[in-house]
């Protein structure tokens, strides 16, 4: 992979505008607009246009965004305004002589399309559908920041695994997590952080953790997660406290093996949703394949759910500088549930796995008194 500086970013978008109506452009995808210039507020618009670019936010965040855009060395200039008509007004004022102005249909409201539509005219055009993927394949940078937080995940789960035989309930572990990882150098977590136990619990895939006290027998699923500038990382790991019985065995068995074959699959040229087969295929063998019951995986960057998608449909091509999950699980009511997930980035001839915690299920039993 290369590394790519903030001019190749910029590079990109261009070109990407030059495939369509016009090389004038309103971003106001928060994420776009930071992995462009390298501004991090919660309010901003970005507008191009004849090959520069301007960043509009409020009061607020000016000095902000001049400071961070000089950190990203992003050829951007700083526009304030205090109220959204006068960034629309701006905006008009920025683009004057564009025939159209092209825009992030998925990212803007109704009603400010309408407000704008209104003040431009007719000439707002929905953005050309490949601009999703802008952010797609990563630079070297921006590996080395997922690689961070996949780093601090790996340490908190480490650090605190041996909590679980301790009778604590899911909601501890939890905070447990958090705290470790924002002591480890996270901004925080990359999501909520799951902690799912018990026959009932460790059935729901994105189950919320709760005051459920994990005991003895128990399947637990732990999906964590670091941020460390702006960049995620994911990864789960599947417990079972005390000794396996037959059934968990034969469960956890299929989950690891088709999260390997999953992994094998991930190379370049190979379309997403062969990853998901590849993972599906194990299952089937062995029966389980009905309680597999959501998609194999998906891109993670400055956002944790981005493109490429990886489940049965997915037409996408794998990519060098693609990272993507691989998390097949199985849940059944009254069982509980299994995930292994790796992030992974692809690479030239392959993948390579980001996550170093181990993959072994067992802890030791609670030690209960009377």
């Amino acid at each position: 992979m290369t590394t790519q500086g903030s001019s190749a970013r910029a590079e990109r978008l261009f070109e990407l505008l030059s495939r369509g109506s016009s090389s004038s452009c309103l971003i106001t995808d928060l994420s776009d607009i930071r992995w462009l210039t390298g501004f991090s507020g919660s309010h901003a618009w970005l507008i191009t246009h004849a090959n520069k670019m301007f960043l509009i936010t409020d009061g607020r965040y000016t000095e902000q965004a001049r400071a961070e855009i000089a950190t990203h060395q992003a050829n951007v200039d700083v526009v304030e305004c205090r109220t959204q008509a006068a960034m629309i007004s701006t905006t008009k004022s920025l683009t004057l002589g564009a025939s159209a102005i092209q825009f992030q249909d998925s990212s803007m409201s109704h009603q400010l399309f309408c407000l704008l539509q209104g003040e431009l005219g007719n000439s707002l055009v929905p953005l050309d559908a490949s601009s999703k993927f802008l952010r797609r394949i990563k630079d070297d940078q921006e590996i080395k920041l997922i690689e961070s937080a996949c780093l601090i995940a790996d340490q908190a789960l480490t650090q605190c695994r041996g909590l679980l035989s301790q009778g604590l309930t899911e909601s501890d572990i939890r905070d447990e997590l958090d705290y470790t990882m924002r002591k480890l150098g996270a901004d925080g977590p990359s999501y909520d952080t799951i902690v799912a136990s018990g026959p009932i619990n460790a059935a729901r895939p994105h189950h919320h953790p709760t005051a459920t006290k994990i005991e003895n027998g128990h399947t637990v699923i732990i999906d964590v997660g670091a941020l460390v500038a702006g960049y995620h990382s994911d990864m789960t790991r599947s417990f079972v406290i005390g000794p396996m019985n037959a059934e968990q065995s034969e469960f956890y068995e299929a989950v690891q093996t088709a999260q390997q074959a999953g992994v094998a699959t991930c190379r370049p040229g190979v379309l997403a949703s062969e990853v998901d087969a590849a993972c599906r295929k194990v299952l089937s063998e062995a029966g389980l394949d009905q309680y597999f019951t959501h998609g194999t995986g998906h891109g993670v960057g400055l956002q944790i759910h981005e493109e490429p998608f990886i489940n049965s449909s997915a037409s996408v091509i794998l990519q060098p500088g693609d990272v993507v999950t691989v998390e097949p699980g199985l849940y059944r009511g009254g069982f509980g549930g299994f995930r292994v997930e790796d992030l992974v980035v692809i690479t030239e001839h392959g993948c390579r796995i980001l996550n170093t915690s181990p993959k072994d299920p067992t802890c030791p039993p609670l030690q209960l008194t009377t």
